[in-house]
């Protein structure tokens, strides 16, 4: 017993030692250098560029002489970093090494199966205690917050994409959203659900759902759930922006301006109209030139609940928030009118009772760059937090406050990024 106790000290404090912000803290540095880096090819292209008899070269490298300065703080940051994660491993492998070496000998004192028996029920409480885990992943997951109640602090950071792969549907079908239920119904904590826009690329009337991560990945789906029977019809599914939450899916109804709420036990339908909103395609998200088709009503989760972003004529074509009951009601609760022009961004979410936009930078750059904080009404339009893309395109981005990913539907690839707030 004496042993055992030692034993689980130990492990303690190693478990204690190795946290997740200590490993993450590199990764969002060496994405720190990375953009210093592009800043600095970018600075001493425009140098190379500039021919005006030296008027402003020596601006130009007095910028450059910053970035290199920003970027030798960085890399003596990573340094000292990298010293502490060796200290760490070091400090560790003998930890560690004692441990193996004290299980070696109560392995000996084995007898009559006992030491057998304890693996199976030590296996057994680990399948338990994962389940646990699983269940309590947000500090209240069926608890809704007032808006602008986050404890997580201010959005810093995305890190990612943490997981990437095709749809079982494979690269056919651009379009579409997926995700888990903020607020799932019992016994679906671990599901996970798909809606891809197979009717050109717009339209959809079933949700395919898969029951963990694993069947997801084999495409191994739990069942269809049939919205309408034909499509498109009355009630059916159009554009990219729907989301599940407590056990129903939310989305753009057929031909509307209204939200639909699909109940996956009932299969009742019921909606709400969105007064003076855009939709078929009269105010979606767009880049440069082009636009992403049927973006007009675009649904979100966050800690506080269900929220919509779509624009009027009556706001000028900038993007209107509007909070949602989420119930077979359906009502709006509030509604802000925000000075931000939807078709000069390519996507939204909520975290926190702030809504964040982004744009496009290039096929591999996606930038947040928008904030609105539902509490005070203030706008930002400086925030520059990029993530890297698989494909030019991201048709859907819904933050999960139950794990706290953005979940991406990016080009047919479904993908999740890890929010860093601090």
């Amino acid at each position: 017993m004496q042993k055992l106790h030692q034993i689980d000290r130990t492990s303690a404090n190693c478990t204690h030692t190795v946290t997740k912000e200590r490993l993450m803290e590199v990764e969002i540095l060496l994405d720190s250098l990375h953009y210093r880096l592009l800043n600095l090819q970018r600075d001493v292209r425009n140098l190379d560029e500039e021919n005006d008899d030296g008027i402003y070269s020596v601006i130009s490298l007095r910028i450059i002489e910053i970035e290199l300065s920003e970027i030798g703080d960085l890399l003596l940051r990573l340094n000292s970093t990298s010293r502490s994660h060796r200290a760490l491993t070091d400090d560790l492998a003998p930890q560690v090494q004692v441990l193996r070496s004290h299980m070696e000998k109560l392995a000996e004192f084995d007898r009559m199966q006992v030491f057998k028996k304890q693996q199976e029920n030590k296996r057994l409480q680990t399948d338990i205690t994962y389940c646990e885990t699983q269940l309590m992943m947000s500090p209240a997951p069926y608890t809704t917050l007032a808006p602008g109640n986050c404890p997580f602090g201010r959005l810093l950071n995305v890190t990612g994409p943490h997981s990437k792969m095709e749809t079982e549907y494979g690269t056919s079908y651009p379009y579409g959203s997926w995700g888990m239920d903020p607020k799932p119904a019992p016994g679906k904590e671990g599901w996970y659900w798909l809606v891809v826009l197979t009717s050109s690329n717009v339209y959809a009337n079933y949700i395919r759902t898969y029951s963990s991560h694993s069947a997801l990945i084999v495409s191994k789906n739990a069942g269809d759930v049939t919205i309408t029977a034909s499509n498109p019809t009355t009630n059916s599914l159009i554009g990219p922006g729907s989301v599940m939450y407590d056990n129903a899916l939310y989305y753009n109804c057929y031909n509307y301006p209204k939200v639909c709420r699909f109940d996956m036990t009932t299969k009742s339908i019921h909606s709400v109209e969105l007064p003076g909103a855009g939709y078929n395609n009269k105010f979606p998200y767009c880049h440069l030139t082009s636009c992403y088709t049927y973006t007009d009503i675009d649904l979100s989760t966050d800690e506080s609940g269900l929220w919509v972003v779509y624009a009027s004529e009556a706001n000028f074509g900038n993007v209107v928030l509007s909070r949602l009951n989420a119930s077979i009601t359906l009502n709006i609760l509030q509604t802000w009118n925000t000075s931000l022009f939807k078709k000069a961004i390519s996507n939204t979410f909520m975290a926190c009772g702030v809504l964040y936009a982004t744009r496009y930078v290039d096929k591999d750059i996606e930038e947040i760059f928008y904030a609105l904080d539902t509490t005070t009404g203030m706008e930002r339009g400086n925030l520059s937090i990029r993530f890297r893309k698989v494909s030019g395109i991201v048709q859907y981005l819904n933050y999960n406050p139950r794990d706290h990913l953005l979940y991406v539907y990016n080009d047919a690839y479904i993908l999740t990024y890890q929010s860093v707030f601090g």
